[in-house]
């Protein structure tokens, strides 16, 4: 492949904001989309994660098409469905933009281990990286099937091949971590101004 494996999300990101700096729903979608390749090659243990990414971001394609002038911005869905007072739910779309954020974090802070830590074993990156994001949003059934999946995590190196194509995967893995995570932040501060960025599973 031509790149990395990193290499579309690098270019989606440009497209992620309107002229005005506001969160557009399609190029951020279409960006998360982008990353669902990348979780692929981590295999069996990542299924739940990538399960996970799938239907939220279906979830909110499917509301963003219903109407795609009106979902034009991303927050959009959030301020409908607190009106409705229906943003609470667990399946609005409101549900799923704060799961899909949280998702993303896990995987930025995976990468951002697997560049900082060239000597963890990938079962290590992933087992932190989850202290550090999704754990504590957790119950204790997704707690601890997650950390079984993570069990079966690939092989630090033969993933690292696979990623690699023929870019500088290390450099591209970084500069992931440095663009993307500032929208993932974006999207909690909004959240959070709402008073919605801190549901549990249920």
């Amino acid at each position: 492949m031509e790149g990395t494996v990193f290499t579309p999300c690098l270019e989606g990101m440009k497209n992620v904001k309107s002229e005005q700096g506001e969160m557009l729903t399609k190029p951020f979608l279409d960006l998360c989309k982008t990353i669902l390749p990348v979780i692929d090659k981590f295999g069996a243990a990542m299924t739940l994660v990538k399960a996970d990414i799938g239907g939220n971001i279906s979830r909110l394609e499917k509301n963003y098409l219903s109407d795609p002038d009106k979902y034009k911005y991303l927050y959009t869905f959030v301020q409908g469905e607190i009106e409705s007072k229906t943003a609470k739910g667990s399946s609005s779309c409101t549900n799923g933009l704060l799961w899909l954020t949280r998702a993303m974090d896990f995987l930025v802070e995976l990468f951002r281990n697997l560049v900082a830590h060239q000597d963890w074993p990938m079962s290590q990156a992933c087992g932190d990286s989850y202290q550090k994001t999704l754990k504590k949003w957790h119950g204790w059934l997704a707690s601890s099937t997650f950390s079984m999946a993570l069990k079966l995590a690939p092989d630090r190196k033969k993933f690292m091949d696979v990623i690699s194509g023929s870019g500088d995967i290390y450099a591209d893995m970084e500069r992931f971590c440095t663009e993307f995570g500032p929208f993932l932040q974006e999207n909690h501060k909004f959240l959070a101004s709402v008073g919605l960025d801190d549901l549990k599973a249920s």
